[in-house]
């Protein structure tokens, strides 16, 4: 059963492999990194912007390497890549916050994505210590980092979560590529 549609949002198409003309099993080898990347595109996963406060104001990241780490204690963990002009404003906060986007969010994810500043796009308020928190999110993850990995060439951010909140509404997800919503 597909569980996902993928197409331009907010009203998602039925999309699959066979009628986009690609092949449905790609097979990586070793140093394909194209290939690994297409096949790693099947596994959807939701759309998160992360926040941390920067020397120069808040920061922004449109990630979705995101999942829970552990339940007791509550951690998640999260991987910028050490390429990104950001990596080093997230290595450097002592906190960040997690932020699930809503399926009607991707200009959010988008702008994000552009710009480390985007907060223009968005409702926030300052947490006492400057960490930026977006309202309106699906879910809200404000994190503590209790440590950091080498893992190539990303950086595996482990953070262990000291608030949270919920909301209802359908996450926005990434599969094969694009944007995609629970059908």
């Amino acid at each position: 059963m597909d569980l996902c549609r993928a197409a331009p949002m907010p009203e998602p198409e039925v999309v699959d492999a066979a009628s986009r003309g690609e092949r449905a099993d790609p097979s990586p080898v070793p140093g394909d990194s194209r290939a690994y990347r297409a096949v790693l595109g099947r596994f959807a996963t939701g759309v998160t912007v992360v926040t941390c406060a920067g020397a120069d104001g808040p920061i922004g990241m449109t990630v979705n390497s995101f999942t829970s780490l552990s339940l007791d204690p509550p951690l998640v963990m999260w991987s910028p890549a050490k390429s990104s002009h950001r990596h080093p404003h997230y290595s450097a906060a002592r906190r960040f916050a997690i932020h699930v986007l809503k399926v009607d969010q991707r200009p959010l994810a988008d702008a994000f994505m552009r710009s480390a500043e985007a907060f223009h796009d968005v409702r926030w308020r300052a947490a006492a210590d400057g960490l930026p928190l977006m309202e309106g999110c699906l879910a809200r993850f404000e994190c503590e980092r209790i440590a950091e990995h080498d893992a190539g060439d990303h950086t595996i951010m482990i953070g262990r979560v000291t608030a949270m909140e919920a909301a209802e509404g359908a996450p926005l997800l990434y599969f094969k590529g694009r944007y995609a919503a629970v059908a």
